[in-house]
């Protein structure tokens, strides 16, 4: 179990320990401390179980409660697992889980975990539900309530509460209302969708909001310096709960939205894409130690070698010179006051340096 675990729970910490593991070029003892605790965290409740067995045996006896505990448990794996199958789907581009499909499954789901924890459906190693208990009745009307939440979102609803969790507006074939100004570059209009066709890897790359970006961080560099405007670099990725979360809450504040659109030049820097390279632009990474063939190992190493860190979100604000405006770049952040403070730093630096 605890190997399993440990497996598991790896893909949700890899970025800061990749962040650690890549410090180890400068600094040794940062590795060992991250690790260590890493270890430690998951070995305890193990170690707690080995040296009191009187805890294990002072569980209650299993029955047909933890019967349905397993089944309400296997549902929530079921409803989760979509969202590991997502991340892929979206890495890879297979475009086999759309954001209306994923969310129909959820509501079925849902819905269906209410009926059971009601006693309506009944599986084979389940006990006689004479009554339902209060906490059932609860659980139940809880996952009705989360169903219904998500029907709006069938027709565009942002559902900021699972933005994080669920796939982007940009994969929903079908928006309505005030949902079209946030779907991406598909719901553009004509001249807009011909201007984003022109930038690399926009036909399958989009950025949140309708903001418009790059996605090649040598195409935005050179764009800034024709425009004479900073550079927003967006170190993200597709399976970046974190991510989802900051373009949801604070991304969408208008004050933030305003600047990004208006006063920065956005690039969106996919570090966990898996659409190849030209093999003419493959090359051999020191800092990774492998050969980047992706565009997501491509902007993966410019982020490990240029600002040593392969954690994200993580927001760099760039001048003409390609040197940091403001120092160190932040991470997650979604205190909106703080972010703009970022963000008017930025700028007020930025003027300084090229009156």
């Amino acid at each position: 179990m605890a190997a399993t675990l440990a497996v598991v729970s790896f893909s949700c910490t890899g970025p800061l320990i990749g962040t650690s593991l890549v410090a180890i070029n400068t600094d040794l003892w940062t590795p060992v401390v991250v690790m260590f605790g890493f270890s430690l965290s998951l070995a305890l409740i193990f170690t707690m179980f080995a040296i009191f067995p009187s805890l294990m045996t002072g569980l209650p006896k299993s029955g047909g409660w933890l019967n349905s505990i397993k089944v309400v448990l296997g549902f929530l794996e079921l409803g989760l697992s979509l969202k590991f199958l997502s991340t892929a789907d979206l890495a890879y581009h297979w475009g086999i889980l759309d954001r209306e499909i994923f969310l129909a499954i959820w509501i079925v789901l849902a819905i269906l975990l209410g009926v059971y924890l009601l006693g309506k459906i009944k599986f084979s190693h389940d006990s006689d539900l004479p009554y339902v208990s209060v906490p059932r009745l609860f659980i139940a009307g809880a996952c009705f309530v989360f169903a219904f939440y998500l029907i709006p979102g069938l027709w565009g609803a942002p559902l900021k509460a699972v933005s994080a969790l669920v796939p982007p507006l940009s994969t929903q074939d079908f928006v309505m209302g005030e949902g079209a100004g946030i779907a991406g570059a598909t719901t553009s209009s004509t001249a807009d969708t011909a201007k984003h066709a022109k930038r690399k890897y926009s036909d399958f790359l989009h950025i949140p909001h309708n903001i418009d970006g790059f996605f090649d961080y040598e195409e935005a560099l050179a764009y800034a310096k024709e425009v004479k405007k900073p550079l927003f670099l967006d170190f993200t990725g597709h399976g970046c709960v974190n991510c989802r979360e900051m373009e949801a809450r604070v991304w969408s504040d208008p004050r933030v939205l305003k600047k990004l659109k208006e006063d920065y030049i956005v690039v969106s820097l996919y570090t966990d894409d898996k659409k190849a390279l030209p093999e003419a632009e493959e090359f051999d990474s020191k800092i990774l130690k492998r050969r980047v063939n992706t565009i997501g190992l491509k902007f993966q190493h410019l982020q490990a070698e240029r600002f040593n860190t392969i954690s994200q979100p993580y927001y760099v604000l760039l001048g003409l010179d390609e040197k940091e405006l403001v120092s160190p770049p932040i991470g997650v952040e979604f205190d909106i006051d703080k972010y703009l403070a970022y963000l008017d730093q930025g700028l007020a630096e930025f003027a300084k340096k090229n009156k």
